[in-house]
């Protein structure tokens, strides 16, 4: 063998490694990245018309209108969820439960930095960054789990901290015979991978994210002429108002905050819930559902006798944009209609489908209660959105004074109906006034529509509702029922009409006209000619509509 000199040897380094740099060269070390392209929010500012204190209304109060009675003031039911400051809230808004600590022990020793003016710090360490990018529908880093009944605040709270989480709030729900909590992930786990560690509990029932929902609204841009009266005359309100107005009739408003005191609402019956705590005020939102259901001073309500439970579950995100609500509170909300006499439930907000939710939506319907949702603003190519999209929901897209779709309008075989919601006149927070769209006020006419159906005969069940409303809607588009206007736009007059009071029922001997769509619903319903239809044990009796 023979020697190699230093000389040598370094010499054969070098050509080794200028004979291997092309192959180094040649590899690809660029990096790929793929951006997702997000739609801009167009905000338009809503035209705030003003209104002449001496200018009556257009179309005035029908005559033999019976006088309105002094209603109760406003109540406020008692706050299930104590008020708190805005950082100490959760994303859903739910007030933290600063009972409960972190898994390292550190809750209690944050609060008392907390109060020392240490917020942010805090902050930083209960809400850390996701370490890849989660669910958009879903509130980031919670979740929402059914958890034992016979487990104690400590037990749930060493529940959380077992698993590495914060409990938020739980509490138990009658409505679903359910014990559920809200729950925030403390580290950097994606929410999937929680959720199948805490799906393997056994003292965990179920667990899913805690899913977000909007409200159904649109800026509208400035009309010509006033809008205010369209939307009445389109659903024959003046007319069917002598026969019924809501009266004795409770509507449940799951929505944002409600101007209480704006004059629309003067000697209006409501109950109000909070059902996120805090201290936001009214918001245009709600103010205008209630405005769509209640006003009668210089608007037209839908049914302006009605009792308004007003439960806010909507409260302004914490980066900006509109009024948001989740999973939970949406339960939380609910939960609370159902067990204080709501004999209707408007939802004008949307989301995907949510199991919890749908869970709620089904015992609320197995007591007799009538829902009405929006049918969303996500425009023609969006799958169906919910609760809208639930078979216990009825629900409902959009018009315009031409008896157009609303361009923004969801549509698809479960649309039931439509009414007008594209630049409707309603009430703003502080008094004022606003022109606002959306499918969020067309859900909130047709609940009116159903509360004027009840009044004319309380006893009936919420398919029947269901049948008078679609059975007697005015048919728009293509003839018979379609994917935009369901069985076509509500008819408030030919609904109250075709309803049986208990105390007429023996005058309903007359021929019978028929509904005007889904005729084998409404022929299992309508009397038979020149004899009185016997009431089912609901109490179901129609008589025919009057078109």
């Amino acid at each position: 063998m023979s020697s190699t000199s230093p000389l040598q040897f370094a010499r054969s380094v070098a050509i080794l490694i200028v004979v291997a740099m092309p192959a180094f060269a040649g590899g690809d070390l660029s990096a790929h990245a793929q951006a997702m392209m997000r739609s801009p929010n167009i905000n338009i500012p809503s035209r705030v018309p003003s209104i002449n204190p001496g200018t009556a209304m257009r179309v005035p109060p029908p005559t033999g209108m019976a006088l309105r009675p002094t209603l109760p003031n406003a109540r406020f039911a008692p706050n299930l969820q104590a008020s708190c400051n805005p950082a100490d809230r959760s994303v859903s808004g739910e007030c933290l439960d600063r009972r409960s600590v972190t898994g390292d022990g550190q809750g209690r020793q944050a609060q008392g930095r907390l109060d020392k003016g240490r917020s942010a710090k805090v902050t930083q360490r209960r809400e850390p960054k996701a370490a890849a990018a989660g669910d958009p529908r879903a509130v980031a880093n919670e979740i929402v789990a059914e958890i034992d009944d016979g487990l104690s605040i400590d037990q749930a709270d060493a529940l959380a901290r077992r698993h590495g989480l914060q409990r938020i709030s739980s509490q138990r729900f009658p409505l679903i015979g359910a014990t559920i909590g809200l729950f925030r992930i403390t580290d950097r786990r994606s929410v999937q991978a929680v959720s199948r560690a805490l799906a393997a509990d056994a003292r965990v029932r179920s667990v899913q994210p805690n899913y977000r929902y909007t409200l159904q609204q649109q800026s509208a841009p400035p009309v010509e002429g006033d809008p205010a009266q369209y939307a009445l005359a389109k659903l024959r309100l003046p007319e069917a108002h002598r026969l019924a107005e809501g009266a004795n009739v409770t509507i449940a408003v799951i929505d944002s905050g409600v101007d209480l005191k704006h004059p629309e609402f003067a000697d209006a019956s409501f109950d109000a819930f909070d059902a996120l705590g805090g201290d936001e005020g009214p918001h245009a939102h709600g103010t205008g559902i209630a405005g769509v259901i209640v006003s009668h001073k210089r608007l037209m309500g839908s049914a302006p006798y009605a009792r308004i439970i007003a439960i806010r579950a909507f409260g302004m995100a914490k980066k900006g944009g509109g009024p948001e609500s989740s999973s939970y509170v949406i339960l939380k909300a609910l939960d609370y209609a159902a067990l204080h006499g709501a004999q209707i439930v408007n939802m004008s907000f949307a989301g995907p489908k949510d199991a919890v939710i749908e869970r709620a939506i089904a015992a609320v319907a197995s007591k007799g209660v009538v829902m009405v949702a929006a049918a969303g603003n996500a425009g023609a190519k969006s799958p169906p959105l919910y609760p809208a999209g639930n078979p216990n929901v009825i629900a409902v897209s959009a018009t315009d004074d031409r008896d157009q779709l609303l361009p923004a309008s969801n549509r698809g075989n479960y649309i039931a109906l439509a009414a007008p919601g594209a630049e409707i006149f309603l009430p703003a927070p502080d008094g004022k006034y606003q022109i606002i769209s959306g499918t969020s006020f067309s859900a909130a006419y047709v609940s009116g529509l159903a509360a004027l159906v009840l009044e004319r005969n309380p006893a009936l069940k919420p398919e029947t509702v269901r049948t008078v409303l679609t059975g007697t809607a005015r048919d728009l588009g293509t003839p018979g029922r379609d994917d935009l206007f369901g069985a076509g736009e509500a008819d408030a007059l030919a609904a109250v009409q075709a309803v049986v009071s208990p105390q007429d029922a023996p005058a309903a001997a007359v021929p019978s006209a028929g509904l005007q769509t889904e005729p084998a619903a409404a022929r299992e319903l309508r009397p038979a000619p020149a004899a009185v239809t016997e009431a089912s044990p609901a109490g179901d009796t129609l008589r025919p509509a009057q078109q």
